[in-house]
């Protein structure tokens, strides 16, 4: 195995252990969306724009490690 291919292998790994942490950590925090008003929109979006927000900064962490 050269050093490319294990350095992207590694990098993989790293990636999925970090989303397997983090999606763990935001089912056990609870950070389940708040039962809906009555009135009004059923959900504000926060928890989709966390999603998001939580997904980019693991892409930006990824880009990261594989550029050095």
């Amino acid at each position: 195995m050269n050093s490319s291919s294990g350095r992207s292998s590694q990098a993989l790994s790293l990636f999925g252990l970090l989303l397997l942490v983090i999606m763990n950590f935001i089912q056990v925090n609870g950070f389940t969306p708040s039962p809906a008003p009555a009135e009004g929109p059923t959900s504000d979006g926060t928890a989709l724009d966390q999603g998001i927000a939580c997904f980019l900064m693991l892409a930006a962490l990824a880009i990261t490690y594989l550029m050095h």
